[in-house]
């Protein structure tokens, strides 16, 4: 049975400019648009189709891919400039990144330097606490990890067909293999398609979301061998296919909307490109990409892709200016090309000339040298940082020193002079003590888990803390008061989500609003004294008619203990501390936190069960929004708040709570009277 044509292999110097007009589109939309250009798929195309016909001639020609010699020569040409780069991004992110984005640092610069920072960053898309860090400057070696797990997937499925068609079936390898290929593109689209609606974040960093855009690669490199056009029909197709790699950014949501079906758009491009370039034409799109220029920056790609994303985080760190100006992005794209090549020449060249044959051993020991400095490093950031938190922290501390909330429930002047707490650079981790506990979080399931905190034996009353974290950071100081009003505390966490049942913003998830329904049901069967819950929603007029509902599904079951939502800050108060010399700087006005309207004062249909509290002069004076309130941070980031100050609210949260506990007595009282 004849098999399949094999590509003729030659040196490509269309390629090389394919590859540096999308580097730059990706570099130019990075700068200045803030956008995602779609290059990246691009680039996963061009390396299935050139590591497919790679891997396949190796094959074809020594009866293995040589697996190791495979993974020498990549080592080879990928870790020097990366390692570099890793190294660099993790010493300069101390002297410029402010101290709240250092205890992410190690964990990127790990991820990076072993190639799975794409499953790293998935991770944190899905993690609601992690979502308000600041853009990680490793963040642009995800898709270096996908690439990094395909070169190590696909020698081996090539190998695993070349065994099944000689051995096991006696068919034509290359007919086999493409054949897979197209098995492999099924599976991965069609499960793309499914977890981009039902998870994009995920979705967007899966390595298995994106084997599709590497497979569709390689099955183009076997077919082209029989793909055929006239000449004016391929020079009108490579012009449209660049321009789709161009326009796909501007056109296309590729940053909430990739990697599913409309990814198709820049591969068709891609694959337009590479089917007219096989065969030049007088004016064909070939023409452009040949030209010296691009072909000598296209060996530069690699590197100005590695410098250019830190290069414009450390600036965007260093200069609060929003968009990048046209000098400053042009410098930054310079910088990046010419530190690409003084890592290319004086790095980069170097290793590449040590033959991977007969001088395999030096080589292993040069890369494993480079990989042992990154190593060396990455201990002594974690070493430093470790420092400068024990350094920071307060084991114990003077009430009178640190009042918080309490400065102003008891109308006193805190002392001046003194460092706020909790600590910059630990302030994320500041955070209710159920967090701990991850059999107590709910984040994207449709399940009701309850922990329960407090007096847990025969409690006077149990009160179930309800909703997202703007619910849950109230938990430390309803922690304070479960001792001295003698209740049980149930926990019923859902980040990102709020106690409603409809979402006119779309801003919840389906398994919220799911969550949201399973919950009714198991508080109607186990109904708590008193469910603790937020009544507003950011500067809203008028209460949410989604609380509302769930309100009213609960009259009659149990009473509502609605409290007003805290003010949202426009800068992470954090950073913002650590930049500015003045609290003030970072403070809002009181008209900017919350509505002169009190919402349920204007909210009509509001059912009898509910109990109102408004504790917003803790977080605002008569004019303004404060960040630091007697001597504590009042916020982790811009909206939530920090532990420590959570508990210094205890006291002005214990006058409303015992009174609606006090009320829900009366009650009770009532009613044995009547029967």
């Amino acid at each position: 049975m004849e098999d399949l044509k094999s590509p003729q292999k030659r040196y490509r110097p269309e390629i090389e400019g394919l590859r540096t007009i999308t580097t730059l589109l990706i570099v130019i939309y990075h700068i200045w648009l803030g956008r995602v250009s779609g290059g990246i798929d691009v680039f996963f195309v061009i390396s299935g189709y050139l590591i497919t016909m790679s891997l396949l001639a190796r094959l074809e020609r020594t009866g293995t891919v040589q697996f190791g010699d495979f993974l020498v020569g990549l080592g080879r040409r990928l870790l020097p400039q990366a390692l570099l780069v890793i190294i660099v991004i993790g010493s300069l992110a101390l002297l410029v990144l402010p101290q709240l984005e250092w205890s992410s640092i190690i964990t990127h610069m790990t991820a990076s330097t072993l190639y799975f920072e794409n499953w790293r960053l998935a991770l944190d898309a899905v993690d609601y606490l992690a979502r308000d860090h600041a853009t990680s400057p490793f963040q642009h070696f995800w898709s270096l990890g996908v690439q990094v797990q395909f070169y190590i997937l696909w020698p081996m499925l090539i190998t695993s067909v070349y065994f099944l068609a000689r051995k096991v079936l006696k068919t034509p390898v290359r007919k086999t293999f493409l054949v897979a290929l197209f098995v492999v593109f099924i599976y991965s689209i069609c499960y793309s398609i499914y977890q981009t609606t039902v998870n994009q974040p995920w979705a967007y960093f899966d390595t298995f979301a994106r084997m599709w855009e590497f497979s569709i690669g390689g099955m183009l490199a076997m077919a082209i061998p029989y793909l055929r056009m006239n000449k004016w029909l391929n020079t009108v197709l490579g012009w449209l296919g660049l321009s789709i790699i161009c326009l796909t950014g501007i056109l296309l949501p590729v940053s909430t909307g990739f990697p599913g079906y409309l990814a198709l758009v820049p591969i068709s491009g891609a694959l337009l490109v590479l089917i007219a370039t096989e065969n030049s034409t007088k004016f064909g799109v070939d023409r452009l990409l040949s030209v010296k220029s691009l072909t000598f920056l296209g060996g530069l790609t690699y590197g100005i892709f590695l410098w250019h994303w830190p290069l414009l985080i450390f600036y965007q760190a260093t200069v609060d200016v929003k968009p990048v100006p046209i000098l400053e992005g042009i410098i930054i794209i310079m910088t990046a090309v010419l530190l690409s090549l003084l890592s290319k020449k004086l790095l980069e060249a170097p290793i590449l000339k040590l033959n991977k044959n007969r001088m395999k051993g030096r080589l292993v020991a040069v890369l494993c040298g480079l990989l042992m400095v990154t190593g060396s490093s990455i201990l002594a950031i974690t070493t430093y940082i470790e420092k400068v938190k024990a350094d920071a922290l307060i084991v114990s501390y003077d009430e009178k020193d640190f009042p918080g909330a309490m400065a102003v429930y008891e109308k006193r002047e805190p002392p001046k002079g003194i460092a706020p707490i909790p600590a910059l650079i630990d302030i994320q981790s500041d955070l209710p003590s159920f967090y701990g506990n991850p059999n107590c979080l709910g984040k994207d399931s449709v399940n009701v888990k309850k922990c329960s905190y407090g007096v847990v034996t025969n409690p006077s009353y149990t009160v179930a803390l309800v909703g997202g974290s703007h619910s849950g950071h109230w938990f430390p100081a309803l922690e304070v008061l479960a001792e001295d009003l003698n209740f049980q505390i149930d926990v019923y966490n859902h980040d990102g989500c709020r106690f409603t049942n409809e979402d006119p913003e779309h801003h919840l998830t389906e398994a919220c609003l799911e969550w949201n329904e399973n919950l009714i049901e198991h508080l109607k069967e186990n109904p708590p004294d008193l469910v603790f819950t937020t009544s507003t929603l950011n500067k809203r007029k008028t209460v949410p008619s989604g609380y509302i509902n769930q309100w009213k599904e609960l009259e009659g079951v149990t009473a509502i203990f609605a409290i007003r939502d805290n003010p949202r800050m426009k800068e992470k108060i954090p950073s913002c501390l650590e930049k500015k010399n003045n609290p003030l700087s970072c403070a809002i006005s009181r008209d900017e936190g919350v509505s002169k309207e009190v919402p349920w004062e204007n909210t009509e249909g509001i059912p009898s069960n509910v109990i109102f509290a408004d504790l917003t002069d803790y977080f605002c004076d008569q004019t303004t929004c404060h960040p630091i309130i007697g001597n504590i941070i009042v916020y982790r980031d811009n909206n939530h708040i920090t532990a420590t100050y959570a508990k210094t609210l205890a006291l002005p949260l214990k006058e409303h709570l015992q009174q609606a506990l006090e009320s829900l007595e009366r009650d009770k009282k009532e009613l044995l009277v009547e029967s």
